[in-house]
C-alpha cells in the first residue's frame, strides 16, 4: 500500500557478522529448537571456549547441554557417539582437528561405520567440529588440514565454510543430519566480519550440504577452493581482473559428497581448472578434482592440463616466513592462472 502511495521502502539492510559470531549463533539456535542437541569437549562451558564460539551458552543452557570434558579425545568422541546411537544430537568440539588424530578410531570406525554395518538401523547424527589448517605460528603438528583425511571416508560428510553465512548455513545443516558430519573451520577466519544477509540471519536459514557456490561469475578460469584459500582466490581475481583475466571462482563448501556438477559446468564455460587448497598436494582435495573432471565430460573442454595450487609437501615450519611460503598466497594463485592460460 505505501508502495501504491510513492513511499520508497528500503529493504533491511545486511549486517556484518564475524565467522565467530555466526557459529556462535548456529549453536545458539539449533540447542533452543532441539533438546537433543548438546555440546561437549575441552573449555566450552565455563571458559567459553578456546575460540569464544561457545561463548554465553553454558550459562544459558547449563551443565547438562554444554559439557567440559578432560583433556581426553578419545574419551569424549566415543562417550558423544554412544549419545547419537541412542538419538541425542551431540556436537563434539575438538580443540583443533590435529587432536581428533587421538579419536579418529571413534569418527571413523564408529561414527562412520555404524549405519552401514547395521543395515541402517543405528543412524549417528553427531557433529565434530573445530579449526582445520594453518593457523599461524603453531608448527608442524598444529597446522594439518584435514580435509582430504575425512573427505576419504564414506559415511561421512565433510564441510569445510568460508564465509560468515557458510559457518552458520552449514553448521545448522550438520546438526540436523541424521549422519555424522564433519565441520572443518579456519582459527585465522573466526574473527573475520563478512556480510549477512538478511535471510540469513533467520533461525531457519541453513545451506544444503553438498552444494557449492560460485562467488565469482568469469569466463577465462574456473578456480575451486574451500575455506580461507577461497578469499585468497577473490583476492586474485581482483588482480587478473585488471589484466583482462576474468576468473570464476566457486567455493566448494562441501568436501564430501563433492559438488563435481558445478565444477564440469564451469570448467564447460571456461575451458581452464586451477585449484586451491591450503592442504597437501599428495591424495588432496584439488587431486581429487583434478581426476574427476579428467573422468567426466568436462574433460574434453579443457584448452590447457588443470593445475594445483597446495601446500608445501613438508610438515609446517615455525618461523613466519617459511610459514608464509608453505601456503598459498595469491601471487601463487596468479601465477598459477597464467601458466593455465599459457600468458
Amino acid at each position: 500500500l505505501q508502495q501504491r502511495r510513492g513511499l520508497r521502502l528500503s529493504a533491511p539492510a545486511a549486517i556484518q557478522v564475524t565467522v565467530r559470531d555466526a557459529l556462535n549463533q548456529a549453536l545458539d539456535e539449533e540447542l533452543e529448537r532441539d533438546e537433543r542437541v548438546f555440546l561437549l569437549g575441552e573449555e566450552v562451558a565455563q571458559y567459553d571456549g578456546a575460540y569464544k564460539i561457545s561463548r554465553g551458552l553454558w550459562k544459558k543452557y547449563g551443565d547438562k547441554r554444554v559439557i567440559d570434558t578432560p583433556i581426553s579425545e578419545m574419551g569424549f568422541a566415543g562417550i558423544a557417539v554412544g549419545a547419537a546411537m541412542v538419538w541425542l544430537r551431540p556436537v563434539c568440539e575438538f580443540m583443533t582437528f590435529n587432536f581428533s588424530m587421538q579419536a579418529i578410531d571413534q569418527v571413523i570406525n564408529s561414527a562412520a561405520k555404524t549405519c552401514y554395518m547395521s543395515a541402517g538401523s543405528i543412524a549417528v547424527p553427531i557433529v565434530f567440529r573445530g579449526p582445520n589448517g594453518a593457523s599461524a605460528g603453531v608448527a608442524a603438528q598444529h597446522s594439518q588440514c584435514f580435509a582430504a583425511w575425512y573427505g576419504h571416508c564414506p559415511g561421512l560428510k565433510v564441510v569445510s565454510p568460508w564465509s560468515a553465512e557458510d559457518a552458520k548455513g552449514l553448521l545448522k545443516a550438520s546438526i540436523r543430519d541424521d549422519n555424522p558430519v564433519v565441520v572443518l573451520e579456519s582459527e585465522l577466519l573466526y574473527g573475520v566480519p563478512f556480510e549477512m544477509s538478511e535471510q540469513a540471519q533467520s533461525k531457519e536459514f541453513v545451506i544444503p550440504i553438498g552444494k557449492a557456490k560460485i562467488e565469482r561469475q568469469g569466463t577465462h578460469v574456473t578456480l575451486v577452493s574451500h575455506s580461507r584459500p577461497v578469499g585468497h582466490c577473490i583476492e586474485a581475481a581482483a588482480v587478473l581482473s585488471k589484466e583482462g583475466v576474468e576468473c570464476e571462482v566457486i567455493n566448494l563448501r562441501t568436501i564430501r559428497p563433492m559438488d563435481i556438477e558445478t565444477v564440469e559446468a564451469s570448467v564447460v564455460k571456461t575451458n581452464h581448472l586451477v585449484t586451491v587448497e591450503g592442504g597437501w598436494p599428495q591424495f588432496g582435495v584439488g587431486a581429487e578434482i583434478c581426476a574427476r573432471i579428467m573422468e567426466g565430460p568436462a574433460f574434453n573442454y579443457l584448452d590447457a592440463p588443470a593445475v594445483r595450487v597446495t601446500g608445501a609437501d613438508v610438515p609446517m615450519p615455525y618461523a613466519k616466513i617459511l610459514e608464509d611460503n608453505c601456503i598459498p598466497q595469491v601471487k601463487d594463485i596468479v601465477f598459477a592462472v597464467k601458466k593455465a592460460l599459457n600468458i
